[in-house]
């Protein structure tokens, strides 16, 4: 059985036209008028237990939407979703229990408390003794490298400091399933780092199932295997990393090194110049000629060095949301 089961979901916004100036703003006092917004539309997935799958799309795709529909915090216009033996908008005590959101915008933690202290709180709400809660947070503060800091409050912490006390109070019930929306946004490289090996670890200790959203590729190439690619409210990817670059990458990249510098003339006749910094060159070249511009960039000049490497999946992506749904 699946642990996030969606069917044909959809969500429809109305939202409010006003024209500008005076009369326009008597017309929408008087007679508001409205279009509607299809934020998604017939989005349908399966999750299995313990996967780790991530979620793409640029802003304004539908990721976050999808998200609260999956935790219950907003109604969907149409289709279904069940996560567990859960209908997520029915907000059921136990539901609540299994599951957790983590948005790297917003905050839970009481700003001039210690974290400790707002951790007690989320013991008590959970019903924890505490001796178990004493259990988790040293548990937790393990994994995350944070002991130390749990005693200052929490406006004296660092960003990531902050970010792994708040994953700690999103975590502290123990839920089966990790709702995460950006949950390395704006930390530094280290900081994401542990981030990342924790949600690994927390994954491989007790088998959760995690959805991830996030705009730093190393986050999705780091923990998921497979992804869902939403663009303009559709699903329009659903599958592993390396089967998105065959779908969607019908071309490798190219670097060649020469003995002696060239312009960007030379290069244009091989490929598209991605990149060129003295005697080396980047260029993109399509799948079915690669062979042949090879063999041409060996005849032709005086090579040093040459690699062949699949385009960096951060690159791909952007290129298929630049292109648009044109080329899906």
């Amino acid at each position: 059985m699946p642990t996030i089961n969606v069917t044909q979901l959809s969500k429809r916004y109305p939202v409010a036209i006003k024209a500008s100036g005076l009369g326009g703003t008597l017309r929408h006092f008087l007679r508001r008028q409205y279009r509607m917004v299809e934020a998604v539309q017939s989005v349908s997935f399966c999750i299995e237990p313990g996967e780790m799958v991530g979620f793409l799309g640029p802003n304004g795709a539908g990721k976050t939407t999808t998200l609260k529909m999956l935790t219950g915090l907003i109604h969907p216009s149409a289709g279904t979703v069940r996560v567990g033996d859960h209908i997520p908008f029915q907000r059921r005590a136990d539901f609540l229990q299994d599951i957790t959101l983590v948005m790297g915008q917003k905050q839970q933690l009481l700003w001039d408390l210690p974290a400790l202290d707002s951790l007690r709180i989320n013991g008590a709400i959970y019903g924890l003794s505490d001796k178990e809660l004493h259990y988790r947070v040293e548990e937790l503060a393990d994994m995350l490298a944070i002991k130390e800091q749990l005693t200052q409050p929490v406006r004296k912490l660092s960003l990531g400091e902050r970010m792994k006390a708040e994953m700690m109070a999103a975590l502290l019930h123990r839920p089966k399933v990790l709702f995460l929306d950006e949950p390395t946004l704006g930390l530094d490289v280290n900081a994401q780092v542990a981030v990342r090996e924790f949600l690994r670890d927390y994954n491989r200790r007790y088998q959760a199932t995690i959805l991830l959203t996030s705009h730093y590729m190393a986050d999705i190439t780091a923990l998921c295997r497979r992804v869902l690619l939403i663009y303009q409210g559709q699903l329009i990817y659903d599958g592993s990393l390396e089967g998105l670059l065959d779908r969607f990458a019908p071309y490798r990249e190219v670097t060649v090194e020469l003995a002696t510098s060239c312009d960007a003339a030379t290069f244009s006749r091989y490929g598209e110049i991605e990149s060129l910094e003295g005697c080396t060159a980047r260029l993109i070249v399509r799948r079915e000629d690669l062979t042949q511009t090879v063999s041409r960039l060996l005849s032709d000049l005086d090579v040093r060095d040459l690699t062949v490497s699949d385009p960096p999946v951060e690159e791909v992506i952007g290129r298929v949301f630049t292109a648009g749904s044109a080329e899906l």
